[in-house]
């Protein structure tokens, strides 16, 4: 029996009688040791329990009894499926055990060690499997997860992401039908738009945002994935990982297989504990640049599309630099023969048309102003009209005697092919050795089709799905190791590919390509569900934006955008000497803010899902400041309160003493807070009035700092 320990909570699991492994606790942090249970013990295992799938296995795989969702299935050179793993042995390492489990007919020779990492600070745990061919024959993997997750039994909700193109991480809640089974996944070759591979779990109508027992876990997968949650009347049960879907790896006499990591957590302070302890993970295990705060951006292709031209992009860097931009970016349209769509996709090198004397007279330009350059690329897609697909059509999935289809008039390049990863290291490590790039955004437009691999032997083909993945992960990694100063930003078509494996290797992730403010608050809310702001790309764009023809005033359109990391995508050279001024003005309050937006921890006050206000606080780690986001979203019918909105702010020290950084405010009731001290305690329970928002899509930004 193993007791796996965090800072305030637990996971314990141990060894049947019969030798296999039974989930025994997942939860709170009990003061005795004793008090957890013991295996064996369940009330359903002295009725053949674990052969009749009553009793919650730790890593189920396929056969005898077990009808619940398997963890590993797997065919023999001999035709055997079933698979009664047992217990073999074990060791710990620090915070890391793993538990080697084994077919018992030896000449198999498969074994399977689960791996455990605790992370302390955070109440979480990461697991993964490896799954190790022992033995003197082949043999086909069919399903490969992660984990599997137990519950005790309870009638419980489910919260989840879901969306499409421009309405990506939206948040959904339901509540388990009893012996029914809910999926989440992607069989599109990336996380994508419609599902995100994340989800929270606690008692339906016991959970609020700040309070109530929620069980949550994000997955590490940047490809096709799979997370099934199980309802049954003894427990419920979520596994996930890698998808079955066209899934078959051959795993030759020995080899291993390698799932991709399962944070899992236990949270008493509801779903926004849940999210503080994967934002606080994230910034700090997980994203590469988490010793820097993500620099102002501003992108060009809203201004100048295809249309890339050194003249134009100098126009909007000086325009950018007078606004406290600290990064320019040049969009789609500065490589090859790319003047539209439907060309010139694949050929990294700048236009010779566009860019006679190469990039660096750009780069040195907007350097002289104070910026840094960055770049956008699509690495993994080629266009039919390009250098790079005329020389070599075999390179991109495609199944003989089938014409692929195109989507948004490109094709996918196979990274599984060492050929092709080859090429694109290459030639994305000359770009960067040769000019001083400091930031890529590297794209990712269209979902996989016809996922065919004709030079590899038939056997392997369907490992395509993984190995692609893999192989991008593979280039990300030697990249971030030659170029360890360029800052990198995962893009798919919007929100399209968002997760704990690729924030493993880009440092940031553009939400969606829908910037339109008010729906961006919902997005946004979705995001930092499973996501850290820090890693949140949000940019101020037009009004009216194309998605609703909203007019919104720039003050709404920057304050929303400054709940993550902030960049500018608006043709900036149309605005006016006021906005210009006040653009400069909000930048450089972001700047003043920054380090509590991409830092602090997270409290989702109000929700955009909710009547007509949304309402965000970022508290420092140590409690001695916060901001506080108030958005108005409309007013309403006409009432003398109208342009109030009255907030309790969470979070702080309730003892000490802050000052209000902002006018118009003050608490319910009383007199106005301006540069006066007011207890957080007071802050917590009679909570702001903000007051003058009196206009549909008004905003306000309230900081508080401790004395």
């Amino acid at each position: 029996m193993w007791i796996l320990e965090s800072q305030r909570s637990a996971y314990v699991l141990g060894v049947f009688p019969e030798g296999g492994l039974q989930h025994l606790w997942w939860g709170p942090r009990l003061t005795d040791p004793s008090d957890y249970p013991t295996p064996g013990a369940h009330p359903e295992h002295q009725a053949g329990g674990i052969n009749a799938g009553f009793v919650p296995e730790e890593y189920p795989a396929w056969g005898g009894m077990r009808f619940t969702n398997p963890c590993l299935k797997l065919t023999y050179a001999d035709g055997g499926r079933d698979l009664p793993l047992g217990y073999r042995d074990h060791r710990i390492t620090g915070d890391a055990l793993a538990v080697a489990l084994a077919d018992p007919y030896e000449p198999y020779g498969l074994s399977v060690t689960l791996h455990y990492q605790i992370v302390w600070a955070h109440d979480l745990v990461v697991r993964w499997a490896e799954i190790t061919n022992g033995g003197t024959a082949p043999l086909d993997l069919e399903v490969a997860l992660s984990a599997a997750w137990n519950l005790p039994p309870d009638r419980y909700a489910l919260w989840h992401l879901h969306g499409q193109w421009g309405a990506e991480t939206q948040i959904e809640q339901q509540v388990l039908a009893v012996s029914a089974t809910v999926t989440l996944e992607s069989r599109r070759g990336q996380t994508s738009h419609v599902a995100n591979p994340f989800f929270a779990l606690g008692a339906a109508g016991r959970v609020e945002e700040e309070q109530g027992r929620v069980w949550f876990g994000a997955l590490a997968w940047s490809g096709n994935w799979r997370i099934a949650v199980q309802s049954t009347p003894a427990w419920t049960q979520i596994t996930g990982g890698i998808s079955d879907f066209d899934f078959r790896w051959r795993l030759a006499p020995g080899e291993s297989f390698h799932t991709p990591p399962f944070v899992g957590g236990y949270a008493n302070d509801g779903l926004g504990g849940a999210s503080r302890r994967l934002h606080r993970y994230q910034r700090e295990e997980v994203l590469p640049s988490s010793g820097r705060w993500q620099p102002v951006l501003y992108n060009s292709w809203e201004a100048t599309t295809f249309h890339v031209t050194p003249e134009e992009q100098m126009v909007l860097a000086k325009r950018a630099a007078a606004l406290g931009v600290e990064l320019f970016v040049v969009d789609d349209g500065w490589f090859g023969t790319r003047d539209n769509s439907h060309r010139g996709l694949g050929d990294w090198f700048p236009s010779p048309t566009k860019f006679p004397q190469g990039l660096g007279p750009l780069i040195a330009g907007v350097q002289d102003l104070g910026m840094d350059f960055g770049l956008w690329v699509e690495p993994e897609m080629v266009n039919p009209d390009s250098d790079l697909y005329r020389a070599h059509p075999d390179w991109i999935l495609h199944f003989p005697h089938r014409t692929p289809s195109q989507h948004r008039n490109q094709w996918v390049l196979n990274f599984a092919r060492d050929d092709v990863r080859a090429y694109i290291l290459e030639i994305l490590d000359g770009l960067l050795t040769q000019n001083p790039i400091a930031f890529i955004k590297w794209d990712h437009n269209r979902p996989f089709s016809e996922p065919g691999w004709p030079d590899a032997p038939a056997i392997h083909q369907r490992e395509v799905w993984v190995r692609h993945v893999l192989g991008v992960y593979e280039i990300l990694d030697r990249l971030r190791a030659l170029h360890p100063g360029v800052i990198f930003e995962t893009c798919a078509g919007g929100g399209g590919r968002v997760d704990l494996g690729i924030l493993a290797r880009t440092d940031q992730a553009w939400a969606s390509d829908n910037t339109d403010p008010f729906d961006r608050l919902r997005i946004q809310e979705g995001f930092t569900a499973a996501y850290a702001p820090r890693a949140m790309v949000s940019w101020v764009t037009r009004s009216p934006t194309w998605a609703h023809g909203r007019h919104v005033s720039l003050d709404f359109r920057f304050h929303v955008s400054m709940a993550g990391t902030l960049g500018i995508g608006d043709d900036i050279r149309n605005w006016s000497p006021e906005e210009m001024r006040r653009a400069a003005e909000l930048v450089a309050l972001y700047k003043e803010i920054r380090p509590l937006v991409q830092g602090g921890d997270l409290y989702r006050i109000r929700s955009p899902r909710e009547g007509s206000e949304t309402a965000l606080c970022y508290v420092a780690e140590d409690r001695s400041a916060a901001v506080v986001f108030v958005y108005q979203h409309h007013t309403g019918p006409l009432h003398p309160a109208r342009s109030i909105v009255s907030v309790r702010i969470p979070g702080l020290d309730p003892s000490a003493h802050y000052r209000v950084s902002a006018e118009r405010v003050r608490l319910f009731g009383g007199a106005s807070l301006h540069d006066r001290p007011v207890s957080g305690s007071a802050l917590a329970e009679v909570g702001l009035c903000v007051e003058g928002l009196d206009a549909d899509y008004a905003s306000a930004i309230v900081q508080l700092h401790r004395i």
